[in-house]
């Protein structure tokens, strides 16, 4: 463990000037005190570790010092190059600097370690798109990825139905969900409570940040001015809050149904997961036969016939009445087909 240490420590001076010995302590999750400990102990190793004294002091590497990636064991090398996605670095143009990248890492570690760029692509890999759906490009996308990276203001002319509206936005991240390019991004200009996409709100985090999809933009433009990134804006979280918020939005009626055991067990599958959950969470103690009913978030009475059909004679429909008698005529079309003459 002490060994991962040190050179988690090596790495972190040669990617910043200077560190305190309460910064290091923070990122390597251990006291001041084995800071110094640690420092000796590289410094006696040969590693040129340099420490200042005083309110302005830190430690830091003398002489350009760099180390090689010899400390990686074969499971983090091998972990390393299960962290690209080759087809969304093709799709944002990156696959020529990604491959340049691996070989520049294969060339540092260790020659035992240099066939792990080959054993982890034979054993893993990640295929975003679903099923049943040709993956497009939409034309965009490589010019976003350059505004992203660059942090450049962009000028984005956007379909929303029949109309479009031009953006000037801040391109925070790229999100790739099940084959869709989104863009994570700070609008401008955009008075407050305007949407842009549903889920893409004005939380109290993330105030003015939203979400587009890269296939609607009809064109774009990214100029030369770059924007300050607000280094508080955490993308992962950002995404999931909206991808929640999203999946709430679209629940906007409810239905009452009685479901069997197997009903039960069925519906996770059956109907979107945000109000499966929502119904179970509540649902009460089966009555004498058995059945349990619940209260089910749908996101209209067509989306949630066509998603209940599929339950069969494991789910009564309760209410509405208009979606009840839909089911009935269901099962009289049903009997007569399949009835005794």
């Amino acid at each position: 463990m002490r060994a991962a240490r040190l050179i988690k420590m090596v790495l972190l001076l040669q990617s910043r000037p200077t560190m305190t010995a309460a910064e290091l302590a923070r990122e390597l999750e251990v006291s001041e005190r084995t800071v110094t400990r640690d420092a000796q102990a590289l410094s006696e190793a040969g590693v040129p570790v340099y420490a200042e004294r005083g309110r302005a002091g830190g430690y830091r590497l003398i002489g350009g010092y760099r180390t090689r990636l010899t400390g990686l064991a074969r499971g983090e090398a091998e972990a390393l190059f299960l962290s690209g996605v080759p087809g969304a670095l093709r799709e944002m143009g990156l696959e020529d600097a990604a491959s340049a990248a691996r070989l520049k890492v294969s060339a540092a570690l260790l020659p035992s370690l240099r066939d792990a760029s080959r054993t982890a692509a034979q054993r893993f890999h990640l295929d975003a798109p679903n099923w049943f759906r040709e993956p497009r490009t939409p034309e965009s996308l490589p010019a976003v990825a350059d505004a992203v990276w660059d942090d450049r203001r962009i000028t984005a002319r956007y379909r929303r139905g029949r109309d479009e509206v031009t953006r000037e936005l801040e391109p925070y991240g790229l999100v790739l969900k099940a084959g869709v390019w989104y863009l994570c991004a700070r609008a401008t200009g955009i008075p407050g409570g305007s949407l842009e996409d549903p889920g893409s709100g004005s939380g109290a985090s993330y105030r003015g940040y939203r979400v587009y999809r890269i296939d609607r933009f009809a064109a774009v433009a990214a100029g030369e001015e770059r924007f300050a990134r607000d280094d508080g804006f955490d993308l992962p979280a950002f995404w999931a809050d909206r991808a929640e918020e999203f999946a709430r939005s679209l629940l906007r009626s409810e239905v009452v149904v009685r479901l069997s055991a197997r009903g039960l067990r069925a519906l996770p599958h059956a109907v979107d997961a945000p109000a499966a959950r929502a119904a179970l969470e509540h649902a009460p103690a089966p009555d004498p036969d058995g059945w349990v009913t619940v209260t089910l978030p749908v996101e209209s009475e067509e989306v949630a016939h066509g998603q209940l059909r599929g339950l069969g004679p494991e789910v009564e429909v309760l209410a509405p009445g208009t979606l009840r008698e839909r089911f009935a005529r269901d099962a009289r079309r049903l009997a007569e087909l399949y009835g005794t003459p």
